[in-house]
């Protein structure tokens, strides 16, 4: 006889504004809430673009859900019969909520977070690293750049229409009226430091 697996694993969905990442939450959320699961969705009080609680995707839909400003606040409201623990934005938390969603998952949680990979510089987005390195699932979403088309990876913060200057502050809540989604080679950021020479590889002997 087989031994049934244990439940509790973390899900990470990221890639750029605009690639739909809030969508696909959602989409999970719903799925899991017609199989009768019980679900707490969390999201950072910062967040207030469309909704100061609901989660709501660029495309309008929503979910139910708590504004929270320290990570440690999921606590508050999760009773001990909850099975899985959706949260939004989750690169706007603290540190903390690494370790928060580690020990979830540990204790039989399935636990789904949704983040942008990297800031308006290109570069890490906070604890994302950490949450994509500890997830037994991560799902990649892309957008599409809007100066030519290809498929988009990054985000492009945009200040009077111009590229946001490198020394910027990192957290800036916006929507399609500061940000772009853009390709690698569209994507601008103004006083960013050069990158290091590479030297061209060059044939060598097999």
């Amino acid at each position: 006889m087989y031994q049934q697996y244990r439940e509790g694993w973390i899900e990470v969905i990221t890639g750029c504004m605009f690639a739909g990442k809030t969508e696909e939450l959602i989409r999970r959320i719903n799925v899991l809430e017609y199989a009768k699961k019980k679900i707490v969705v969390f999201k950072p009080k910062i967040d207030d673009r469309y909704d100061e609680n609901d989660v709501v995707s660029h495309a309008g839909k929503s979910v139910k859900s708590y504004a929270i400003s320290k990570a440690r606040e999921i606590f508050d409201y999760l009773e001990e019969d909850v099975e899985v623990i959706a949260i939004d934005e989750v690169q706007f938390f603290d540190d903390e909520v690494v370790d928060i969603c580690d020990y979830l998952a540990d204790q039989g949680k399935r636990v789904m977070v949704a983040g942008l990979d990297m800031d308006f510089r290109g570069e890490p987005f906070s604890i994302m690293p950490r949450l994509i390195t500890i997830a037994e699932f991560v799902t990649k979403l892309t957008a599409v750049c809007m100066k030519c088309g290809a498929p988009a990876t990054r985000t492009q913060r945009l200040v009077n229409g111009q590229p946001s200057h490198y020394d910027d502050p990192i957290v800036q809540v916006g929507a399609s009226e500061s940000y772009e989604a853009r390709c690698r080679h569209c994507h601008e950021v103004a006083g960013k430091p050069s990158e290091k020479y590479c030297r061209p590889i060059k044939e060598g002997k097999a």
